[in-house]
């Protein structure tokens, strides 16, 4: 899998709510707040049994209700169309449990 290039990662990174171009263009990350840490732990879970699924994980840390996620692909040593699509796909689990 190929890295997109810069051009690209800027066009489609505006698509995606609230995810950031960090570290040089070579990842991307969101922070996601939740009302409570239970469902903080679920949403971690649940990103994580998709990453073990496809075999594409992200890098997380949780700071009580806040999660940080952040995305790169080493092979490809850049952001890939895998990390945007995990980045949209992480956006709808988080929008299913704020609800």
């Amino acid at each position: 899998m190929e890295p997109l290039r810069d051009e690209e990662i800027v066009k489609v990174i505006h698509t995606i709510e609230n995810w950031h171009i960090v570290e040089d263009g070579n990842w991307i990350q969101r922070k996601y707040r939740f009302k409570d840490y239970l469902v903080a732990l679920q949403f971690v879970h649940e990103i994580g049994t998709h990453a073990e699924t496809i075999q594409h994980h992200p890098f997380i840390s949780i700071d009580y209700k806040l999660v940080n996620v952040k995305l790169t692909s080493w092979r490809a040593k850049g952001v890939t169309k895998l990390d945007i699509d995990c980045a949209k796909h992480y956006n709808e689990i988080y929008n299913k449990l704020i609800k």
